[in-house]
C-alpha cells in the first residue's frame, strides 16, 4: 500500500510565497472530490446553456440540420460555459467554488493577495491542459514537491486546506480558533 505523508507549502522566492510557507496543502482525494462536484454543477448549469444557444443558432439560420452537443476541437466553443463557471466561481469565491468550499480546500495564489480574474481564467482554462496526455497534468500533483498540477503552474497557484482549526495556547490553555 502506498501512503503519502501530509505536505505543507514550501515557498521561499518571493515575499509572498514567505507568507505562504508552511500552510497545509489540500490533499489529492479532496481536490478530485472537489473538482468531481464542481463538474457536475457545471454541467447541469451549462447543459440548459448550451442547449439554449444552439437553438438559437438554428433559429436565426447560423446552423442548419441537426445539432449534436459534442466536446471536440471542431466545437471548442461548447467548453466555454464551463470555463465561464469555474473562473467565475474561483474569482468571486475568493479561491473557492462551490466543491472547495464543500471539501474545506481553497485556491490561493502565490504572487498576489488575492486571485486576479485573469489568474481565474488561466486557471480555468489550464483544466484543458491537465487533461492533456490522459490527465498526466492532474497527476503531476504527485510528483511535484508542493503538490501543484498543470493548471497550479499555468496560473501561479496553490490549494491549501481551509478548515478551521484549533489552536491550544500550552502557557494559558486557550483555545482559539483559526483558518
Amino acid at each position: 500500500m502506498i501512503t503519502f505523508k501530509k505536505s505543507n507549502y514550501n515557498g521561499t522566492e518571493s515575499q509572498r510565497m514567505q507568507e505562504l510557507h508552511g500552510l497545509p496543502l489540500a490533499s489529492f482525494k479532496s481536490r478530485a472530490g472537489a473538482f468531481y462536484v464542481d463538474f457536475l454543477i457545471a454541467a447541469f448549469v451549462c447543459m440548459p446553456i448550451l442547449m439554449f444557444g444552439a437553438k438559437l443558432l438554428r433559429d436565426f439560420g447560423l446552423v442548419k440540420g441537426d445539432l449534436h452537443l459534442v466536446f471536440d476541437y471542431e466545437h471548442w466553443y461548447s467548453i466555454i460555459p464551463l470555463v465561464v463557471y469555474f473562473s467565475l466561481s474561483i474569482y468571486f469565491g475568493n479561491g473557492k467554488t462551490l466543491g472547495k468550499r464543500l471539501l474545506g480546500i481553497r485556491v490561493v495564489s502565490v504572487v498576489h493577495e488575492k486571485i486576479s480574474f485573469w489568474h481565474a481564467v488561466e486557471r480555468a482554462l489550464g483544466y484543458g491542459a491537465s487533461f492533456l496526455e490522459f490527465g498526466f497534468g492532474f497527476l503531476q500533483y504527485f510528483i511535484d514537491s508542493n503538490r501543484r498540477t498543470v493548471h497550479d503552474r499555468i496560473a501561479e497557484t496553490i490549494v491549501i486546506e481551509d478548515r478551521k482549526r484549533k489552536v491550544i495556547n500550552m502557557n494559558s490553555g486557550e483555545v482559539h480558533s483559526t483558518r
